[in-house]
């Protein structure tokens, strides 16, 4: 089973049973904070991304994607393409260890300086081709047509579902044993996922065998 835009608000209210107008209105906002419980708390592929640019010789800073969250590795090439990966530090390790910005060589360390920028260091001697992965928000379900979908909502139903009950009864301010059965399904789905993104993604069956479960 998986969600299009339009069958998640439908189930939404189905559920609910609600089709006040302001309610209605509401519903994308309750999908997006679904799909942010989700971003939060579960580590997916999905929301990995690789990014490349040219650093700039005598420059320590490099510019963030705009759509950054937080760096899974940093690696630079230099002339030849050798490819070297960089350490992630502190922003006072980074300007302790060159305190003199004119300082240049084959950056070492790099940190996040900004909203917009890292800082490098030393200060890169040349051009260097950085590639960043990192971490970030995809497009939300609701960016999309009613008959569009996303990885979410095809791979992970019932966490959108559910999820998106929660923020819905909040709004509504609904009876607290609803809403911890909604949340406890939405913490069956997060369980399931995280098995999927933190474990099954990150290995296989020649390296490490199959997952054995205690047996009760």
């Amino acid at each position: 089973m998986s969600f299009t835009y339009d069958q998640l608000k439908t189930a939404i209210q189905d559920y609910t049973e609600n089709d006040e107008t302001s309610f209605v209105t509401n519903i994308p906002t309750f999908i997006r904070m679904a799909e942010e419980r989700i971003l939060k708390n579960v580590q997916l592929s999905l929301f990995r991304k690789n990014a490349t640019a040219p650093t700039t010789a005598n420059i320590k800073f490099l510019a963030c994607p705009s759509d950054f969250l937080a760096p899974f590795s940093l690696s630079l090439a230099g002339t030849n393409g050798d490819k070297f990966f960089v350490d992630f530090k502190d922003p006072s390790f980074i300007q302790t260890y060159t305190p003199d910005a004119t300082t240049t060589g084959p950056p070492r360390y790099y940190s996040v300086f900004d909203v917009d920028n890292f800082i490098l260091a030393p200060t890169p001697d040349i051009a260097y081709t950085a590639e960043l992965h990192y971490f970030y928000r995809p497009a939300s379900l609701t960016a999309g047509s009613g008959s569009g979908t996303t990885w979410l909502s095809e791979n992970a139903e019932m966490a959108m579902l559910y999820g998106s009950l929660i923020e819905a009864y909040i709004y509504m301010k609904g009876e607290q044993d609803v809403m911890g059965m909604y949340a406890g399904r939405f913490q069956e789905a997060i369980t399931g996922i995280k098995m999927l993104g933190e474990a099954k993604e990150t290995t296989d069956q020649y390296r490490t065998g199959m997952v054995i479960r205690t047996k009760q």
